[in-house]
Order: structure tokens, then sequence, then C-alpha cells
């Protein structure tokens, strides 16, 4: 999934690319599984000093796990990214230094190769909701039992109360 800027034509150039779903290896502890072909479509263009601006947008979908009931489900992504690309310097400096607002759109590459794996892994990363939900209407589980309230019930109680109240209730 690299590519090659030595092989770019031109100062300009447009590429579409599609990934397969297999090709991104999850391990344990993942926040997500890619759960269809990633079709990735952006333009190149080559600037000054080596940098390159890479714009372009990317679908797919991924599998979640609902924050509420636990369940996997399948999230669609679009989404559009604009990313400057510079030469990855050996020597960069270890001390410390303000974030600049560049910074948050500037990627590295080496050896004349743009990984765009890692490219596609990031905007799925930071497209991904905080808390996903299958539904926004979800019932979530049962604090008691663990049973899904979206395809059962359960004869359960709720016992929790909030010990901060119990001074009002000796009042009673």
């Amino acid at each position: 999934m690299l590519l090659s800027l030595r092989s770019l034509s031109g100062a300009h150039e447009h590429l579409e690319k599609q990934f397969a779903a297999a090709l991104f290896k999850t391990t344990e502890g993942d926040l997500f599984r890619v759960a269809s072909p990633v079709l990735l479509s952006f333009d190149v263009d080559a600037q000054e000093a080596g940098r390159y601006r890479v714009a372009g947008h990317l679908g797919g979908e991924i599998e979640v796990t609902c924050s509420r009931c636990l369940e996997p489900f399948k999230l669609p992504v679009s989404s559009d990214f604009d990313l400057r690309y510079v030469p990855r310097v050996e020597d960069a400096g270890e001390g410390e230094r303000e974030v600049d607002e560049d910074d948050l759109t500037t990627a590295y590459y080496a050896d004349g190769q743009i990984d765009l794996g890692a490219l596609v892994m990031e905007q799925l990363h930071l497209a991904m909701p905080m808390k996903p939900l299958c539904d926004p209407a979800c019932k979530g589980l049962c604090p008691e039992c663990g049973t899904n309230w979206n395809t059962g019930s359960c004869s359960c109680t709720p016992r929790w109360t909030d010990p901060r109240l119990d001074v009002l209730r000796k009042m009673r």
C-alpha cells in the first residue's frame, strides 16, 4: 500500500485506489475492523523542497461495537482529508516545542514513498465517533442481569439509588 513519489508523472496527479478489507489486519484491542473495501480518491500536488500536498476522499465501512448494547454493527465511513507530506528527517531534535496548527495536517514519508495504509487507518480512526451507537434509540443492557433490552426484557428492578439523597430519604 505504498505510493512511490518517483512514479508520479507531473506536478499534479489524480489517483484512485481501492484496498480490500483483508489488507487491514486487526489485533485484539482494536477499536474497529475494516468491513468492506476502502476507496481512496485523492490528488497529489508536488510542492517545493520535496513536499507534497495530498487531498482527497476516503469511503468504506468499519465494524465497531455499540457503546450501549455491546453488539457489533457496521458503520459507513466517509471522510475528506487534506495533508501535507514532508520528508522524514532522522535528526529532527528531541527538544520540546509548541505544536503549531500546521503540525496537525503534516505527515511524513520516507524513501520516496507515502504509506497509504497508514493514511487510511488514520482517517478511519479520525472518522470514528466517540461513542458509536448501533441505533440512536438503542436501549442498552440491563445493569443487573446483562439482558440486551433491544432484543428482550427482564424482570429485574433497578436497585441503585443516589447515595447523596440518603439524607433526604431519612427526613421523610
